[in-house]
């Protein structure tokens, strides 16, 4: 991972407590510029990437909401942080924002303590389902990178403890990054890292400035031995080049079969998650990423859809996708028999 060099914080005044000024002292040289709102950002003329590499911003999370999911995870948390250091083309997060830097939220034991009353709230013993037979799973990486946000402040470590000891919860959170301080945690198998995986060449069309998949591959052993729940992100699934995209993923599966050890494959699963993607990004790509486009935009394949949250997306046609997901799960299947699919949309 690229070490997160901010040149500029901008910070809420009640941002400030203990872990926000722990920030600060990290980045001494950097400069600081006081906010109002963590989510109205001034207009400091930077672009999409220079954004993401040069800004910082240290807020309060106001609004606690715990979310269902049901694919994921049981339930999403509230976000320990906003944004990530890496351009992903299709990520839903940038869709939203001008800029979008990461935004670390510094009232974490707030958002633990959510968690932990939301989970008393719910009936017990639970009834064991996909995401998990055992306990409450809760996603504390929708809007970020769980990886990149460890490397700003220990609310991760303080999170992974937390839900280690907690008797009713779960973390997980998927990934396209591999920090390595991760493993002096101890999780003891209560928070799940799901390692995001397309094939190579795909990724790094779309997967800007994350780490490679042969990266991604070669954590898979170390994080199952440090404590991990570790379970794989085929996301998203994009089609192209009539029947090459099975080619690749074929490839991919062999690199992974070959990749991860044999006693570590009968406790993997993965999740399977077909591209959907989005006019006003398709629009912003075009100036910021147009290669990643061409893979992205295909109308003749593409139809559009309303999300659960409202928003109005575009996917693979019914009839297609139908087809696409019957050729994915063959795959897995032939190529991966150890790993189970917990779902696939």
């Amino acid at each position: 991972m690229q070490p997160v060099q901010p040149q500029t914080i901008l910070y809420t005044p009640d941002a400030l407590n203990l872990r926000g000024r722990a920030v600060l002292e990290r980045f001494p040289e950097a400069e600081r510029l006081e906010i109002r709102q963590h989510n109205r950002l001034p207009d400091l003329g930077l672009s999409h990437f220079k954004a993401k590499q040069d800004l910082l911003v240290l807020g309060k999370l106001k609004s606690l909401d715990i979310k269902p999911s049901g694919r994921s995870s049981d339930f999403i948390a509230p976000s320990l942080a906003n944004g990530c250091t890496g351009g992903c083309a299709y990520c839903y997060v940038d869709r939203h924002k001008v800029v979008n830097p990461i935004t670390v939220f510094t009232n974490v034991e707030e958002i633990l303590d959510a968690v932990h009353r939301h989970a008393l709230a719910q009936p017990w013993p639970r009834t064991p389902n996909q995401t998990d037979p055992d306990f409450y799973t809760y996603d504390i990486g929708c809007n970020s990178d769980i990886s990149v946000d460890a490397t700003l402040t220990d609310a991760v470590a303080r999170a992974v403890d937390f839900f280690r000891d907690h008797p009713r919860v779960k973390a997980t959170f998927a990934t396209k990054f591999v920090n390595r301080d991760l493993l002096r945690l101890d999780p003891q198998r209560k928070t799940r890292i799901r390692f995001s995986l397309m094939p190579g060449a795909v990724s790094k069309l779309v997967d800007v400035r994350t780490d490679s998949i042969p990266q991604r591959l070669a954590a898979v052993n170390d994080f199952f031995d440090a404590g991990y729940d570790v379970h794989l992100n085929f996301s998203p699934v994009i089609v192209y080049g009539g029947k090459q995209w099975r080619h690749e993923y074929a490839e991919l599966f062999e690199q992974l079969n070959a990749a991860v050890r044999d006693d570590v494959k009968p406790h993997l699963a993965c999740e399977v998650i077909f591209l959907t993607h989005n006019a006003a990004q398709h629009r912003a790509n075009l100036a910021i990423n147009p290669k990643a486009e061409e893979l992205l935009w295909v109308p003749e394949l593409q139809e559009t859809k309303q999300s659960q949250f409202g928003g109005v997306n575009l996917r693979y046609r019914h009839e297609l996708k139908s087809v696409m997901m019957d050729v994915f799960g063959s795959l897995v299947e032939k190529h991966l028999p150890w790993c189970r699919i917990r779902y696939m949309f």
